[in-house]
C-alpha cells in the first residue's frame, strides 16, 4: 500500500516539470480582462474622471482625475505586462490594490454575487428579488416577445454586480505575486537567467 502512494506521489511530483503551465494560464486569463477594463476607461476617459468623482451617481472618490488616470493606467500596463511575464510579481501589487478598491467602493454593498441568484450560501434579500423580478421578465418576454431568439445565445440573466469577479482577480494576483510568472514563458524567467549569467 505504502509502495503504491508513493508511486502515486511519483507520477503527481513529476509533472513539477511543467508547473510553469499554471501561473502562464493565469497570466493569459487576467491579461484581456485587465485591457479591456483599462482601454474602456480610457475611451471614455472624461465621462470615468466624472464617474470617479461624483457621490451622486459614482464612485465619490477624492482626485478624481488621478484616481481615474492611476486605474487607467494600471489595467492597461498591467495587462501588457502579463501577457509577456515582465515584472508580474511587481505589476501584481497595483493591480490588487486596484481590485481591492473596487470590491470596496463599487460592490461590497452589493454582497458577494456577480450574477443575481435565488438560492445558495451567498444569496440575500437583493439576490432574490432580483430573481424574482427576473422570472417575472422571463414570462413577460414568453408572451409578448421572440424569447427563443433572445436566449439562443445563453440565458437571461440579473447582473448583481457583487465583489465575486473581484474578489478573485485580487486572488490570482496574489498567487501571481509569490509564484511570479512561470519559467520558460516569461520575460521576467530570461532577464533573471540572463541577469544571473552576467553577474555569474
Amino acid at each position: 500500500m505504502i509502495k503504491c502512494i508513493n508511486k502515486l506521489q511519483s507520477m503527481l511530483d513529476s509533472t513539477r516539470s511543467i508547473d510553469f503551465l499554471a501561473p502562464l494560464a493565469l497570466r493569459l486569463y487576467l491579461a484581456p480582462i485587465f485591457w479591456m477594463a483599462g482601454t474602456k476607461k480610457l475611451g471614455a476617459f472624461d465621462s470615468t474622471v466624472d464617474w470617479f468623482g461624483n457621490a451622486d451617481y459614482g464612485l465619490g472618490l477624492p482626485f478624481p482625475y488621478l484616481m481615474a488616470g492611476a486605474a487607467t493606467w494600471v489595467e492597461i500596463i498591467g495587462a501588457i505586462f502579463l501577457l509577456v511575464g515582465f515584472a508580474v510579481r511587481w505589476v501584481s501589487i497595483p493591480l490588487m490594490i486596484t481590485m481591492a478598491i473596487a470590491a470596496v467602493t463599487v460592490h461590497i454593498q452589493n454582497g458577494w454575487l456577480a450574477i443575481a441568484e435565488p438560492s445558495g450560501f451567498f444569496a440575500n434579500e437583493r439576490t432574490s428579488a432580483a430573481a424574482e423580478k427576473l422570472s417575472i421578465a422571463k414570462d413577460i418576454l414568453r408572451e409578448h416577445g421572440n424569447y427563443n431568439w433572445l436566449t439562443d445565445n445563453g440565458s437571461l440573466v440579473i447582473l448583481n454586480n457583487g465583489i465575486e469577479f473581484s474578489a478573485t482577480y485580487f486572488i490570482m494576483l496574489l498567487v501571481l505575486f509569490f509564484i511570479g510568472a512561470g519559467k520558460y514563458i516569461s520575460l521576467d524567467h530570461w532577464l533573471l537567467k540572463k541577469f544571473k549569467t552576467l553577474t555569474g
